[in-house]
């Protein structure tokens, strides 16, 4: 695509999970003034899951504001979790608008604490918003998508858990977690033209509140990030991209391997790899796999030819 080009959504139509506030109302006002029809959900807890949710009010909002606009929406309150009210949200969709293209798997819950003070079913409920959650929707769409031959998908990861940060081992196993799902799913969509691709937003929204300081939460508009979440979703989308943005600048984070070293299976081979472990990790030539056999591929072409050298 060209600079030049203009990413528009019209006779699209996208469903945005968790966008009754925050980065997720700014991706669905974004799509909405780009011509989509935007189904907007949010379930109405607080950041942490608590509350009763169930309530469309933000959503609502959301939806109000984007036909003020001029744009087509509807308001959701299904949570993430119920694969059956996510069932029932895509139904509506479908019944309203006759297909869906687009989905932003973007709710999400904090509840953060070191691994060692963090209570088992805190970590569950995060995993299960933000992994089972987009897995759910994903599930709801992906018949759907293959029927019309025709899907964007895109799940929201984070530097915690492409990274690690103190205090979010749930939060951070989560959002790796679709990173994975991520890559298997751009291999399974690919043959009908369905794109699946990550964005890792930097961005100050309900849930950073209170954790950075005034003047870099005021840098970090949810605005900033949406650029990212539009070139993603749009019909010239990557697959298997995980692309990063905050206060304007973008980046792209890859999983990659070494090139590694043939060392055996000798009785020394542990003592081999300590010594030369600065070897096997070195970044140099390093790739970006297309897929988990290129691991296989590496491992057993650097044996076959040690073989024949031997």
């Amino acid at each position: 695509m060209s600079s030049n080009s203009s990413i528009d959504f019209k006779g699209r139509v996208a469903i945005v999970t968790g966008a009754g506030g925050g980065l997720g109302r700014q991706h669905a006002l974004a799509l909405a003034a780009r011509g989509a029809k935007v189904v907007v959900n949010d379930l109405g807890g607080a950041r942490d899951g608590s509350g009763s949710g169930g309530s469309v009010s933000a959503a609502q909002a959301v939806v109000d504001e984007i036909k003020a606009a001029g744009g087509e929406a509807m308001a959701n309150g299904a949570s993430v979790t119920d694969f059956e009210a996510v069932q029932a949200m895509v139904k509506q969709a479908v019944d309203t608008w006759g297909r869906v293209d687009i989905l932003i798997n973007n709710a999400g819950i904090l509840r953060d604490k070191s691994f060692a003070k963090m209570e088992l079913a805190d970590f569950k409920l995060v995993v299960d918003v933000h992994l089972m959650g987009a897995v759910n929707c994903t599930k709801a769409v992906w018949a759907l998508m293959n029927e019309q031959k025709y899907g964007r998908i895109v799940m929201t990861t984070s530097s915690s858990g492409l990274y690690g940060n103190f205090g979010q081992s749930n939060y951070g196993a989560a959002k790796l977690a679709l990173v994975g799902l991520m890559q298997t799913l751009s291999l399974e969509g690919a043959k009908n033209d369905i794109r699946v691709n990550c964005l890792a937003p930097t961005a100050a929204t309900r849930m950073t509140e209170g954790l950075m300081p005034q003047e870099v939460l005021d840098a970090l508009k949810p605005e900033a990030v949406v650029p990212a979440m539009l070139v993603l979703a749009a019909q010239d989308a990557p697959n298997r991209t995980i692309l990063c943005a905050g206060a304007g600048t973008f980046e792209a984070a890859h999983i990659t391997m070494t090139q590694g070293a043939w060392l055996g299976i000798g009785p020394d081979a542990p003592e081999q790899l300590a010594a030369r472990l600065a070897e096997v990790t070195s970044r140099e030539g390093e790739t970006v796999p297309q897929s988990g056999a290129a691991q296989g591929t590496n491992e057993v072409g650097k044996a076959m030819a040690n073989a024949k050298r031997g």
